[in-house]
């Protein structure tokens, strides 16, 4: 879900690299195609869908569309998200509800229709979600998305909970900021703070938060879900204070 562009993309590639067969499921049908296509040149089956992740019906249909073109639906990544930047005392509620819906609410429709999929076929499954740093810390000017994200955490530990009795692993990637081609535009834009560098001494890259995704969703986290795995080159390790000597 939200394969066409940035981490999705990466993502996508680097499933299909590890010997995975990718259903790229985009809002927009042109982007879903393109990264197919560059999948199938790879040498590896490939299938485009087009789908609103917050209309549950939709959703539905595209985890059976899914399911259906990959022969068996064995993992599910959903990436859809994106922020709105306002001050608490000044957020509209019209933004506040855009942000659950775009940020959380789908997580809901995603996660349930896939866990049906693999329940109703018997079938173990893994599901990865991209949450954000802003939901384990305060975000400000940006509090409905801080606020979702946060609730995208504890979807993720509720849901591994409930669903372990059917093989099902849950975990979320947690990415600080990320170097997409949308977010340099924001940033060109000023629409959206770009942050200081990270410890590693650059921002994080769509393939960086792809390799954690890769990881929770192979058999090498076989043993591990209800995690969130933080992806910011150690960013939110630093020491809130200055001090002298």
């Amino acid at each position: 879900m939200g394969g066409g562009q940035g981490i999705g993309r990466a993502t996508a590639l680097l499933l299909a690299a590890a010997g995975a067969r990718p259903v790229v499921l985009d809002a927009e049908r042109e982007r879903a195609e393109a990264v197919a296509a560059e999948i199938e040149a790879l040498g590896t089956k490939s299938a485009a869908l087009c789908a609103d992740v917050t209309s549950p019906n939709e959703v539905e249909s595209a985890v059976a569309a899914a399911e259906q073109a990959s022969g068996g639906l064995d993992i599910v990544v959903n990436i859809v998200g994106g922020a709105s930047w306002a001050p608490l005392l000044s957020v509209d509620e019209e933004t506040w509800e855009r942000d659950f819906a775009v940020n959380l609410k789908h997580h809901l429709y995603v996660g349930r229709s896939a866990a049906r999929n693999w329940i109703d076929h018997d079938r173990p499954g893994s599901l990865c979600v991209v949450a954000s740093v802003s939901g384990l810390f305060s975000s400000a000017r940006h509090g409905a998305y801080g606020a979702a994200k946060a609730g995208v955490l504890s979807f993720v530990r509720t849901a591994s909970e409930e669903w372990w009795p059917h093989g099902i692993r849950v975990n979320a990637v947690v990415p600080g900021a990320v170097r997409t081609p949308r977010m340099e535009s924001e940033w060109a834009a000023g629409t959206t703070p770009q942050p200081a560098e990270d410890l590693l001494g650059r921002m994080a890259l769509p393939d960086d938060v792809a390799g954690a995704i890769t990881f929770f969703v192979s058999d090498l986290a076989a043993k591990v879900t209800g995690q969130a795995l933080v992806v910011d080159g150690g960013w939110t390790t630093r020491f809130p204070y200055q001090l002298t000597t």
